[in-house]
């Protein structure tokens, strides 16, 4: 039998539903334990604010209750992610008092989620883009591959999951573009720069060969066992070469894609061209790359601007 903390506080009607409300989670939707201890959290949050406003009865809550529960828990720091669980986890609950005809309205239904806070990309800065393109050891097999790998992932942006699923057909050395298939299905054409350009028709020439031992094998890029390279494959040399390097960011392929982004923003790009190099289908989730370049903008004046 799953016991509610409920069960320890027992100061009434109101810990006795959630109480109740703890084991239908458990029993007849079958929830995880840690799905319910989640619940556990934000109700008792929420039950601790009403006390504070000496409410003791759920048709005691309504929106003007709901809407100073909320602001204040964000004036407690908390993230507008885990204000939204906790509005989640009350609608929820209210959903099941309603059902069990123990409340009429449900207080949650005309409040809004709040909406999530825009995240900025993380990105590195050129001169580590430069010490990480040179961590290599070209002198090795591998060390030529992984240049070719990293030099094209920046000069295009493309995702790891991209990277690991192209074909040798996919690059038309001549024209010096790349055919990237993204998410949906939809088909791109990116251009690559002459510094890639360079890196991968050594690795074609002289690497892949040496690695790939059926010659039907089609990936662009093969691991020690001459098959396509996993994304994890990716990921692992990336984090070696950042050490290497000396960079102590966290780096991964998505870092070196908003890189590539934000450096030709802060170059001049086009916002639209930007948008369709990275295969974005709104240009919305492309403009966040502004404020990263505008963030930039804020630190080098801070640090250099004599009277900033």
């Amino acid at each position: 039998m799953l016991v509610s903390v409920y069960t320890v506080r027992g100061v009434g009607k109101i810990d006795q539903d959630i109480e109740e409300f703890i084991h239908y989670l458990a029993i007849e939707r079958g929830m995880s334990k840690h799905t319910i201890a989640a619940y556990e959290t934000d109700l008792g949050s929420f039950v601790d604010f009403l006390e504070t406003k000496s409410i003791r009865d759920w048709n005691g809550v309504d929106r003007r209750v709901m809407i100073e529960y909320l602001q204040a828990e964000r004036g407690k720091g908390y993230k507008t992610s885990s204000v939204a669980r906790h509005l989640s986890s009350i609608r929820s609950f209210f959903s099941y008092l309603k059902q069990e005809g123990k409340v009429v309205n449900e207080p949650s239904d005309w409040l809004d989620n709040p909406k999530p806070e825009r995240r900025l990309p993380k990105v590195v800065s050129g001169e580590e883009i430069e010490r990480l393109l040179a961590a290599p050891d070209l002198s090795q097999t591998i060390g030529i591959r992984d240049k070719a790998m990293l030099e094209l992932m920046y000069a295009t942006g493309i995702r790891v999951s991209e990277l690991a699923s192209l074909d040798v057909g996919n690059l038309n050395v001549h024209s010096r573009f790349l055919r990237c298939m993204g998410k949906g299905a939809k088909e791109r054409i990116v251009p690559v720069g002459s510094y890639a350009m360079k890196a991968l028709n050594l690795y074609l020439t002289q690497t892949r060969p040496e690695m790939v031992n059926d010659a039907s094998e089609t990936a662009l890029f093969v691991n020690r066992l001459g098959t396509r390279i996993s994304r994890q494959g990716v990921w692992k040399l990336i984090k070696k070469y950042a050490q290497i390097a000396g960079i102590r960011a966290p780096l991964s392929p998505h870092t070196l894609r908003h890189s590539f982004a934000t450096h030709l923003l802060e170059k001049g790009a086009d916002l639209r061209s930007v948008q369709e190099m990275l295969g974005h289908a709104d240009i919305g989730t492309t403009e966040i790359y502004t404020h990263v370049t505008k963030t930039h903008l804020q630190t080098s004046y801070q640090k250099s601007h004599p009277r900033a």
